[in-house]
């Protein structure tokens, strides 16, 4: 096995525990841990959780402040640049091989550091920002957030010399618009199932005085596109038929800025009371958190990234009731109970289900452990993405005389603009990788 010096981009604060900032954090430990020489350029802020052997770079910034709100910001755009000029100096500085970005901003800043550099650049995408940007309210006016939306996902689809999804649907759509093929593989994320052995939850029953009610749990930031007003209105469906039945939101941000209206839609329903808003949860105390549950709840429809709360609700054993859309990898009442996107009734109906019947909970929540296990363990996950890299790397001298001899005064590491008939593709000249997960939904 080659081992390679990799410039990852990480545009966002990091380490952390939720969401793609922890996903890319345990992909650059497992890379580490492999031999890889992992360079992790990102923001000047983040937890301090492990990272194997990788090296962290953070750009200068004026202010240490991690107060950062999900999605688009001026503030961001301006730590972006900060970034860039960093990531040009690693690359350079590091002898880096190639450049792994992940979101849209690690997309686009891996572009600027390949025109400079002529280093390849692989894209881990995780979003459609058709799905993500009108949701976040800033672009002024609004109507204008849905055609810039859909500009930047045809714009991402043409930078990059090759793309993972973390889904194959998000795949899918990022080829209908533009990107090829052949240069588009489904890479799970994973999770590492040890850290939820031997959890117990009773001291944080104890702290939170939750006696034995029963705990329905969702674990994630309060973003507007999480539709925690789904989850809510599911709840208040809930304690219709559980009154005892308790709603605990727990986020890893410590001011969640989107609790607020949140907050207010459990008062206007009337369930405020029966709702437990907690903040700032720890990577180390989540497998405790999650050990409290009765029922795990993603109310998030129409996903096309791989929510990484449900391979953690998977690695606890814990049932899960979901939407269709953010059903990645489970199918209904064989890992998850899985009902249409927005039905949020639906929901509230498979919550009361699995309360009312622990058999089929418990029976729901092993399967999708024995899912997890042998579906998303991030050794497999990084054998695929080495697999992307050694393909990458043995085509870019390829790639680099077809250049010289079409443009001599022209350098690029891509190859991404040659004719597929001219340049040996990763699908040519290696096994297929093949995805881990079929992602098939059986209806209720």
């Amino acid at each position: 096995m080659k081992r390679y010096s990799i410039a990852m981009i990480a545009p966002c604060p990091f380490p952390a525990n939720y969401g793609t900032p922890g996903a890319i954090r345990e992909m650059c430990e497992t890379l580490s841990a492999r031999g890889h020489q992992v360079h992790i350029i990102t923001y000047p802020f983040g937890e301090d959780l492990p990272i194997g052997t990788a090296k962290l770079w953070r750009p200068w910034y004026w202010s240490k402040s991690s107060k950062l709100h999900a999605g688009p910001s001026c503030k961001k755009i301006l730590l972006d640049l900060f970034l860039l000029l960093k990531v040009l100096r690693v690359v350079r500085s590091e002898k880096i091989d190639l450049i792994h970005g992940h979101n849209y901003e690690g997309a686009l800043i891996g572009w600027v550091a390949k025109l400079f550099t002529g280093k390849p650049l692989v894209y881990n995408a995780v979003n459609l920002m058709a799905d993500e940007l009108p949701t976040y309210g800033f672009i002024k006016p609004a109507f204008l957030a849905g055609p810039i939306a859909r500009f930047l996902d045809r714009i991402v689809t043409r930078i990059p010399d090759y793309f993972i999804t973390v889904t194959k649907n998000l795949g899918d759509a990022l080829q209908q618009r533009g990107a090829p093929a052949g240069r588009i593989t489904f890479v799970a994320c994973g999770v590492k199932t040890a850290m939820f052995d031997g959890s117990n939850g009773e001291a944080l029953r104890a702290r939170h005085e939750v006696g034995q009610r029963p705990v329905v749990m969702y674990t994630g930031i309060n973003s507007p596109f999480q539709r925690i007003d789904h989850l809510l209105r599911a709840f208040s469906l809930t304690l219709q038929a559980e009154p005892t039945a308790l709603l605990m939101v727990v986020s890893p941000l410590k001011h969640d800025p989107d609790l607020a209206p949140n907050r207010e839609l459990a008062e206007s329903l009337g369930i405020s009371q029966s709702v437990r808003w907690i903040e700032g949860q720890t990577l180390a105390e989540l497998p405790d958190y999650l050990a409290m549950a009765n029922v795990t709840a993603i109310s998030r429809p129409e996903v096309p990234g791989h929510p990484i709360k449900l391979l953690n609700y998977m690695a606890a054993a814990k049932p899960i009731v979901c939407f269709e859309g953010a059903a990645k990898g489970v199918r209904h009442m064989k890992e998850a109970y899985v009902v249409p996107d927005h039905d949020w009734q639906a929901l509230g109906r498979g919550i009361v289900a699995l309360m009312r019947n622990p058999e089929l909970a418990t029976r729901l929540g092993q399967r999708a452990k024995q899912v997890v296990a042998r579906d998303f363990d991030w050794s497999r996950l990084c054998a695929k993405v080495e697999h992307i890299y050694d393909g990458l790397m043995a085509a870019e001298p390829v790639a680099l005389e077809l250049e010289r001899v079409r443009t001599p005064r022209r350098r690029t590491g891509s190859f991404a603009k040659h004719e597929p008939a001219e340049v040996v593709s990763l699908d040519e000249a290696r096994e297929p990788i093949v995805p881990i997960v079929s992602g098939v939904k059986e209806s209720a």
